[in-house]
């Protein structure tokens, strides 16, 4: 059976006074019709009293329990502004807006980061006082800056690390001179792993562990710059599977000694290193370390003073992937305990182990993927966090007591929430969206049940915009018993009785999920301009993509695009059983992976598909990055057959329909090499091609040459698909 989720427009006095989308609101359609929400709202520390900005970035706002949670001014940008001119010269702010991402430190202090003409500053402010409580300043140039709990700041100016103190003397903790060796960076291992920075401060402040990365040894890879007068080569370093990998050690830097220790992480140097967890004294460091084929990691603890090793706390092994994403978190009130996330045992779930290995507890609950903590109850007795529901589509807010194991679920509006919990546990912040409510804000009371809807968008497109309407549905997957998402988009003035062409949008690989119930069902403007043009928009989330547990993701291994083709291909059968749909007019577009996706649909599936867009694709995964590249596929040497079959160099010949390949120049992720290798073959096979390059362009195409490129694209399909 289909399940549908119906997506409709009103309406106004029984004549619509909305015009379709234009090709530049395909890009800027995102910002102009967002839903009206809540700027930056948080929990106040310790209060029952929600924080957020004004709508003009000019004042902090408040809503309170002890008022009926109706709106007030905290602070104001002038309060704020004077109390900075107060500590620093006046003539170093003129403030635009209100900062932005404040933390709040207590019930009346919060901490922000803003920027002055000659120094970025970390300002501890007081909404009671009015006063700054604390105030550093560091480099304009820096990058990547993390602060200590006594107020000192890393930060890196080019491939060295740099301490501010709060004394305002700065330490160069690095000196490499050599651009191949890169300290503190987070473009580590090409930011797999989950890994988002390269800088730990222990808690105590005093010791800095950070990533050294030498790429010396990997060779350089020249992407060419089209805008000198003599075009130049930009060298990065682009490890390919199968090829020589970058080495990664971990180093301990002492403030007051300003020693350095190396973590003995041992062999092969070839290894990746992830999770970096300090222990909360600061005597140990622990690091999840993954051999290069990428299926045993063991978490091992260090001595951070000597570097030693101290033991292996567990391990994980597996005959497809091991792929850590999150570093461990002690209990705030017990630091002899942690909470670690994994999906070894089918889904990204918690799991509750003491600091020597041992596992007390599963935190699990049913198939419910963990997909971010958002924090203890002020006892550190239970764990709030927003996990998946509804087969993969809806987000919920959870709560599990680390005692019994005991999971509820806090929100229970089916859609996509983005929820916290007060201070002392007893409320809910959510804020929701789905299929048919643009943006709600509730307070929830956790004991009672009792909402309390504090904010309610309306529909931005009514009167504006007249939108298609647009279905959730659920196919069944090429192996039989498999439930997927898709979403299908209606032609404007849809009419059952006539023939429409179709626009596949595809996707398909794993950390990417396109269908969700929140709103516009998790599509983009561009899938809305082709239906109101008289297009069905389709898209189905095959095997492979993220949020619906290992098994569903671990069948593409050694075989990229078999079994994402076979779904994709189910979700054809669901289109061709549907009147409306001109079985002869199917197109494809797809970036990236889905670029990837769009070219072995156009090659392997000639009968079905007319036409195809295929943005920044991978053509070949020998010419894929290490990290992501060998997770899937192993290496060419261990997978020649996946590597052969996956290959589309070879398949060129079998090109039948119109194919536009769109490539950015200065592409570091799909190197352009995978395009042109594939318009050589088409050459070779005598099969024509397209192609188009954005010169100045990398991995996505952004700015205003994103309505260039999505101009290109409609075209595309309106020259040789829609006629």
């Amino acid at each position: 059976m289909i399940k549908r989720y119906l997506f409709s427009f009103l309406l106004v006095s029984g004549v619509s006074l909305a015009q379709k989308l234009t090709i530049e609101e395909t890009v800027t359609g995102g910002k102009k019709y967002a839903p009206t929400t809540q700027i930056m709202q948080q929990w106040r520390k310790n209060s029952k009293s929600i924080t957020y900005l004004s709508s003009d970035f000019s004042n902090l706002l408040e809503k309170s329990a002890s008022n009926g949670w109706k709106e007030t001014i905290l602070a104001t940008k002038a309060d704020f502004e004077n109390a900075l001119k107060s500590k620093i010269s006046t003539d170093e702010f003129a403030l635009k807006t209100f900062p932005f991402s404040i933390e709040w430190k207590s019930e009346t202090r919060f901490e922000a980061v803003v920027a002055g003409k000659q120094k970025n500053y970390r300002i501890d402010y007081d909404v009671i006082s009015k006063q700054i409580t604390n105030v550093i300043g560091y480099a304009t140039e820096a990058d990547q800056a993390r602060f200590s709990s006594t107020g000192n700041v890393a930060w890196l100016k080019e491939n060295n690390i740099k301490i501010t103190t709060t004394s305002g003397t700065v330490i160069d903790v690095t000196n490499d001179t050599d651009k191949g060796i890169v300290n503190g960076s987070d473009y580590v291992h090409r930011q797999e792993f989950g890994i988002d920075r390269g800088m730990w401060w222990n808690e105590a402040g005093t010791q800095l562990a950070y990533y050294r990365k030498d790429e010396t040894m990997v060779a350089n890879y020249p992407l060419t710059n089209w805008n000198e007068r003599e075009a130049v080569n930009k060298d990065i370093k682009y490890p390919m599977t199968g090829m020589t990998s970058e080495n990664v050690t971990l180093v301990v830097f002492d403030l007051a000694s300003g020693k350095k220790v190396t973590i003995n992480t041992g062999e092969p140097k070839e290894q990746y290193l992830t999770m970096v967890s300090w222990e909360p004294t600061g005597k140990f460091i622990f690091i999840g370390v993954l051999n290069r084929e990428q299926n045993h990691l063991k978490f091992n603890k260090y001595d951070a003073q000597t570097g030693d090793f101290v033991k292996t706390l567990f391990e994980e092994k597996t005959s497809t992937w091991v792929e850590p994403q999150y570093p461990i978190t002690f209990l705030p009130n017990n630091p002899t305990q942690f909470i670690y996330q994994t999906d070894f045992y089918g889904y990204n779930q918690m799991y509750l182990y003491t600091i020597d290995g041992k596992l007390l507890k599963n935190l699990g609950f049913n198939d419910v993927v963990v997909k971010q903590v958002v924090g203890f109850d002020t006892k550190a007795t239970k764990i709030n966090y927003i996990g998946t529901a509804n087969n993969g589509l809806d987000r919920q807010l959870y709560q599990v007591d680390l005692k019994s194991g005991k999971t509820i679920q806090l929100t229970s509006v089916s859609g996509t929430h983005n929820a916290s919990v007060s201070s002392d546990g007893t409320m809910v912040l959510d804020q929701y969206s789905n299929t048919t409510v643009p943006n709600e804000i509730a307070i929830i009371d956790v004991k009672s049940k009792k909402t309390t809807s504090t904010f309610k968008a309306n529909n931005p497109l009514v009167g504006k915009i007249d939108m298609p309407k647009m279905e959730l549905v659920t196919l069944t997957s090429a192996d039989g018993k498999t439930p997927l998402n898709g979403r299908i988009i209606y032609p404007a003035n849809f009419d059952a009785s006539k023939k429409y062409p179709v626009m596949v949008y595809v996707y398909g690989g794993s950390h990417a999920q396109l269908v969700l119930n929140k709103w516009l069902g998790g599509a983009n403007y561009f899938d809305y301009y082709m239906a109101q043009n008289g297009y069905v928009v389709f898209t189905v989330d095959n095997r492979g993509s993220d949020s619906r547990g290992k098994k569903f993701c671990d069948v593409t291994h050694r075989n990229l695009g078999t079994n994402e083709m076979a779904d994709q291909m189910k979700g054809v059968e669901f289109l061709k059983s549907k009147s409306f749909v001109d079985q002869n007019r199917i197109g494809v577009f797809g970036w990236s992976f889905g670029g990837f996706m769009t070219t072995t649909l156009m090659t392997s599936q000639t009968d079905t598909f007319k036409v195809g867009v295929a943005g920044g694709p991978v053509i070949d995964w020998k010419y894929y990055e290490i990290m992501y590249g060998e997770r899937y596929m192993d290496t060419p040497q261990e997978n020649p057959e996946g590597y052969a079959k996956a290959s589309l160099l070879d398949k060129a010949k079998n090109l039948k329909g119109r194919l536009l390949v769109i490539h950015g120049a200065q592409d570091p992720v799909v190197v352009q090499q995978n395009s042109m290798n594939f318009i050589e073959a088409c050459i070779k096979a005598g099969k024509q091609v397209d192609y188009f390059l954005y010169p100045n362009h990398e991995h996505n195409v952004s700015g205003r040459d994103r309505i260039h490129m999505y101009a290109k694209i409609a075209d595309y399909f309106d020259i040789h698909l829609k006629k």
